[in-house]
């Protein structure tokens, strides 16, 4: 995770390894991914009607894959939307460029890549006491300022040099640990998995604004610190109770630096405590590996499931047209030119964060106004594309009602700070 700079620009080394592994796959990623996907929905099913001792007795085993009947459900639909898509069969609907071929060839390959690397290499991040070291020195801002621990920074940090969908699965490994709580975790994974600087330049790129990614990106950050504040104070975040996984409350103690100590000697005694207890490198394959094929079995199937659901009402319903017109009279407001064309953008990035940048890049002549749809579609943080499918998919306590009211918060909260800040720079 330490920042790297490669090709001019600021990345991550578990990026660049992810980048690696899809070129060095190529092609043959997609027909990888079908099968991952075929296999899961057969195996979930054969499971859910057979019962075989053997995976009920596994606790890694039976959580994998025997699922309530909404997850079969998002497998089996996975398995069909990716089916039609990679053989090209049935109608476009399902299986064009801008529905399921964008998630099949453009998305599930990166996010292949990203959990091999991220899952094998996640108890490294997890059981040697970065997050307690961390997470003591930065409690201090954390909890006053967002009512969190500490070590949720660094899943914000996480998502912001690398990608969006590790913050998440670290926040979703670290709520099943009982780090977090059940208010906790859904506020971090909604709030602080943040994307990437990198993802933020070819945002800007696509509506041909490149020039102005300093001030775009200071825009971002001082918006998302806004939301940040703002959102979790309200429902559906604020209702979230603050237990853990399993029902127990939340420890007070558990920040508190005991007398003898101060910030920084217990932040490391509590590393060097953790470090210690680790199992050694067959702890470390055993661990990652089940990380590996949890995320990859598990999570690809629903996202395929949902991101091209969402995909098909986007591009062909006027659902989303008719969602944004409540904000033509905010965008009007806003004096943002436009307006009638910015409003059909807003929502639509619901359901895929690029869609949005892609509308304006091609219907707004205006910069302003491009900039502005730019900025929020990145603020807005939940897509259900990629995002929105690994909250639902992970243990995370949000459902997709919830996440798309965060989202419409989100929106409103952003929107006056990044309109304002536009106004600044044209």
């Amino acid at each position: 995770m330490t920042p790297i700079s490669y090709d001019d620009a600021v990345t991550i080394p578990v990026a660049l390894m992810a980048k690696a592994l899809q070129a060095g796959i190529g092609n043959a990623i997609t027909g990888l991914l079908t099968v991952v996907v075929l296999v899961m929905a057969v195996v979930s099913l054969a499971v859910k009607l057979i019962r075989p001792k053997f995976i009920r007795t596994n606790g890694f085993l039976n959580n994998l894959l025997n699922v309530n009947l909404f997850w079969l459900s998002m497998r089996l639909l996975g398995a069909v939307f990716i089916f039609l898509t990679y053989f090209h069969l049935g109608s476009d609907v399902i299986t064009s460029s801008d529905t399921g071929g964008l998630v099949l060839n453009d998305l599930l390959p990166t996010l292949f890549c990203v959990f091999f690397f991220a899952g094998l290499l996640l108890p490294l991040l997890l059981n040697f006491g970065l997050l307690e070291l961390f997470g003591t020195l930065l409690t201090t801002i954390m909890r006053p300022l967002f009512n969190l621990p500490g070590r949720s920074a660094i899943d914000c940090v996480a998502s912001w040099l690398g990608d969006g969908s590790v913050g998440i699965l670290l926040t979703s490994k670290q709520y099943e640990d009982k780090y977090y709580t059940q208010r906790e975790a859904a506020i971090i994974g909604t709030t602080f998995s943040a994307v990437s600087i990198t993802f933020s330049l070819v945002v800007i790129a696509q509506v041909k604004l490149e020039a102005m990614f300093v001030p775009f990106y200071l825009t971002v950050c001082l918006a998302g610190l806004v939301a940040a504040v703002v959102v979790p104070r309200l429902p559906p975040l604020r209702w979230k109770k603050d237990t853990y996984i399993d029902g127990s409350p939340r420890q007070e103690h558990d920040e508190a630096v005991p007398e003898h100590h101060h910030v920084l000697s217990w932040g490391f005694h509590l590393a060097m405590q953790k470090a210690s207890n680790f199992g050694g490198v067959k702890q470390l394959l055993t661990e990652g590996g089940k990380n590996v094929i949890d995320m990859i079995f598990g999570i690809i199937p629903v996202v395929m499931a949902i991101g091209t659901t969402a995909l098909i009402i986007a591009e062909h319903t006027p659902i989303f047209d008719y969602l944004g017109m409540p904000f033509r009279p905010l965008l009007e407001l806003l004096q943002l030119p436009e307006a009638v064309e910015a409003s059909k953008t807003i929502v639509v990035g619901f359901a895929d964060m690029f869609i949005p940048s892609i509308l304006a890049s091609d219907a707004i002549q205006a910069d302003i106004t491009r900039f502005v749809i730019a900025a929020l579609s990145v603020t807005q943080l939940i897509y259900m594309s990629e995002v929105g499918a690994l909250l639902i998919g992970s243990k995370i306590p949000v459902n997709a009602g919830e996440l798309f009211i965060i989202f419409l918060l989100r929106t409103l909260v952003t929107l006056p700070v990044i309109a304002g800040m536009a106004h600044m720079f044209f």
